[in-house]
């Protein structure tokens, strides 16, 4: 393929999956790129497309199961310093979407501005954050944010403003592009009172979830009203076990790797656990997870 040659520095074949996800499982990607800006990452898209080849773009694989199976696909990690540059103008903080939430948390924080404390202890990146608009019961990533640049299915690059853009329960409009960076209206406090709400909240997500194993955090969404944790509880499913997945005995909507848990492992568990939520209340629970298979 003669489209690799001057992209060859950036692109790995064959790459186990497994370690890019935090579940730390999956199959390989044919090929895997790393591209160093926004020119070379349209470059990789427009080929791929030419060879009809499906692109997935890879943030921390905080929110992701990929199949043991792999993918005959392009994954691309926006993972060089282009794509992890944060900027502040006055109130206002531009940041790449490869830099991780907790990275720009601390960024903010160096500079006197709040706002983001309640996504402390969200393991992704910014761009992986607004596609599922992370947040807590009581506020989300989405309602910071005043624009978000991004490449369409044309391969062009454009701004969506805040009007533009849609916000609900764990998901967004943005699933469709790939974000670049996004601009965050935040708030003028002062260090200590920004770290002493991180902790905060730092401590009340450890405290109440399971951070002993591999895991890719909550795996379903809470249906309205209701709490996914507490119905997967109340079945009485806490530390069941296929192969080396299991839920946890401590947060009951998360499943963990033992050690030497497969894809197939967990989503068989994920299958079972869906079906005795539907028998005992009649409830369909949803995946939080983005499933690559």
């Amino acid at each position: 393929m003669t489209w690799l040659a001057g992209l060859r520095r950036r692109l790995k074949l064959n790459i186990s999956l497994s370690k890019y996800t935090t579940f730390k499982v999956g199959g390989r990607a044919r090929f895997f790129f790393e591209p160093k800006d926004t020119r070379e990452l349209i470059s990789i898209l427009k080929e791929s497309h030419k060879l009809r080849l499906a692109c997935y773009v890879i943030g921390n694989g905080s929110n992701l199961l990929v199949s043991d199976k792999g993918l005959d696909a392009a994954v691309i990690r926006l993972s060089n310093p282009y794509f992890k540059k944060v900027d502040f103008k006055k109130n206002i903080a531009e940041a790449g979407s490869g830099l991780t939430v907790r990275q720009l948390l601390e960024k903010a924080k160096n500079q006197g501005l709040g706002g983001l404390e309640f996504l402390a202890g969200i393991p992704g990146t910014v761009g992986g954050a607004l596609v599922m608009n992370a947040g807590i019961k009581t506020d989300s990533i989405g309602s910071l944010i005043k624009e978000v640049k991004v490449i369409d299915s044309n391969n062009e690059i454009r701004i969506l403003k805040g009007s533009r853009l849609r916000f609900a329960y764990r998901k967004s409009n943005l699933a469709k592009y790939i974000i670049l960076s996004a601009k965050f209206k935040l708030i003028k406090k002062s260090r200590q009172e920004i770290d002493w709400s991180i902790r905060d909240f730092l401590k009340k997500r450890w405290e109440a979830q399971d951070v002993s194993a591999f895991s890719a955090g909550c795996v379903f969404k809470n249906p309205t009203g209701d709490s996914a944790g507490r119905l997967i509880d109340l079945c009485g499913l806490k530390g069941k076990r296929i192969g080396d997945a299991q839920i946890s005995g401590r947060h009951a909507n998360f499943i963990i790797n033992r050690g030497r848990a497969k894809a197939e492992d967990i989503l068989k568990l994920i299958g079972f656990v869906k079906d005795r939520v539907k028998e005992k209340f009649g409830i369909n629970l949803e995946e939080e997870i983005k499933i690559w298979q």
